[in-house]
């Protein structure tokens, strides 16, 4: 039996790479894969990008299934976020309601906004459709919330409590003075989200956060 792990764990980037490291979190963009189970040139189906649990009342799921779903994992939903997606209004209804809540509130808006129009302004912002690129932005550090990744120095990491842990796929390393500017991979709809009080499940391993 072949034991290679497969290409579906994403990155803060939102590139897709095969690690053995497990994720506290898995996600779906649609089917990415074909024959043999193996990626094609498609890195996403929809712009419905979405952050769901690992388990769901107990079912066992093919993680590629022929022609129906590609299964991606995360280190935490800070990872998530930083990749584009948002949570799933299905599995984790709760934190879809909050996420959506905490949009409402950035954007001052009437009502929450619904998942399509959220996906929408997310597809814009966190990638280049042409290229596949990840859209990314100066930034000071100093007003960026928890739960927000950025690229400092070639370093990936999230801000916790004014600090800069550096990511890797196992868990976050030891924390490092807050850099005065980064690049910030977070689309700016989801770091509006995390400053009005959406907070995201991070890794153990940041002391900030439980997982999934």
């Amino acid at each position: 039996m072949d034991r290679r792990p497969l290409q579906n764990r994403v990155l803060p980037t939102g590139d897709i790479i095969a690690d053995p490291a497990r994720g506290t979190l898995m996600g779906n963009r649609g089917c990415l894969h074909g024959i043999g189970r193996e990626l094609g040139v498609a890195r996403w189906r929809s712009k419905l990008w979405i952050c769901c649990t690992l388990t769901w009342k107990d079912v066992r799921r093919d993680p590629m299934p022929p022609g129906r779903w590609t299964a991606l994992f995360f280190l935490d939903e800070a990872t998530a976020l930083a990749a584009g997606h948002r949570p799933c209004a299905y599995c984790r209804r709760a934190d879809f309601l909050a996420y959506a809540e905490a949009w409402r509130a950035a954007e001052s808006l009437a009502r929450r906004p619904w998942a399509h129009e959220m996906d929408a302004r997310l597809h814009d912002e966190r990638v280049e459709s042409r290229t596949r690129r990840q859209v990314t932005r100066p930034v000071r550090c100093a007003g960026l919330p928890t739960g927000a990744m950025v690229r400092h120095d070639g370093t990936v990491g999230l801000i916790s409590q004014r600090r800069f842990l550096p990511w890797t796929s196992t868990g976050y390393g030891p924390p490092r003075p807050l850099p005065d500017r980064a690049e910030l991979l977070t689309p700016p709809a989801s770091v509006a989200a995390l400053r009005a009080g959406y907070r995201p499940a991070l890794h153990p391993s940041s002391d900030d956060g439980e997982t999934t």
